[in-house]
């Protein structure tokens, strides 16, 4: 291989992985899950052969990026599309400390040790585990942190006394992309009769008309229906 077709080598094996990149969508840049890790291994391992093998035709290897890029638009539809899906392909939430308890197997699950776990709750400015309400591990490898009541900075709603009840240690999903999150439900004692009446009470007709929708921590119903309109 001369130095000009090294060259060229390295400027289409450039052009090429930012083309990919760019069409692939910001989350494969912006989230490393599990297949996001394996597709960014893929395509730099494709674009170091391009550019180091002669062997390694440029033919084949704009086919083989190609055909990942394919398959990883295939999987984002996937993974937009069902639930089911996305929990394959990225895993699950999990969490590892609850009102203040460490979830030992949770824990494991994530291949976490006790070290490691403490430098994710110092990046949140937590520095005793008995200060946390929940703490997730999420699939991105973050780490989201809710401490005690006691120990959360005094806010407007607190200096006016507005005091309100939490029925629900957090926030939990209900419907996603028009489809509802039965073993949500089940887990908040909640019924799809109820979930029916909150949503009539909001002016929402059909279940297929919103996008997400959440209960509270107080109990009430966060709903986002589709084809919000964006102001500028």
């Amino acid at each position: 291989m001369d130095a000009v077709e090294l060259i060229l080598r390295v400027i289409i094996a450039f052009a090429a992985l930012f083309i990919v990149a760019r069409i692939s969508g910001r989350k494969e840049i912006s989230q490393m899950t599990f297949f996001n890790f394996v597709s960014a291994i893929t395509m730099g391992t494709i674009g170091g052969s391009i550019i180091t093998s002669a062997n390694f035709s440029i033919r084949n290897g704009l086919l083989a990026l190609s055909g990942w890029l394919v398959l990883t638009l295939i999987f984002g539809y996937l993974d937009i599309k069902s639930k089911s899906a996305r929990k394959l392909l990225e895993g699950e939430p999990i969490i590892v400390i609850k009102q203040g308890k460490i979830m030992e197997k949770a824990l494991g699950r994530t291949r976490l040790d006790i070290d490691a776990l403490m430098v994710h709750l110092r990046e949140k400015n937590v520095f005793s585990i008995k200060d946390v309400e929940y703490a997730i591990f999420e699939t991105d490898g973050k780490m989201s942190v809710m401490k005690k009541q006691a120990q959360q900075p005094v806010t407007k709603r607190d200096m006016n006394i507005i005091s309100s009840i939490q029925s629900y240690p957090y926030s939990t999903e209900v419907i996603a992309d028009g489809k509802i999150i039965y073993n949500n439900l089940d887990k908040l004692n909640l019924h799809e009769e109820w979930l029916q009446g909150q949503l009539k009470k909001n002016g929402v007709e059909s279940v297929s008309d919103v996008f997400y929708a959440e209960v509270q921590k107080d109990g009430s119903l966060y709903i986002d229906s589709r084809n919000d309109h964006m102001t500028h």
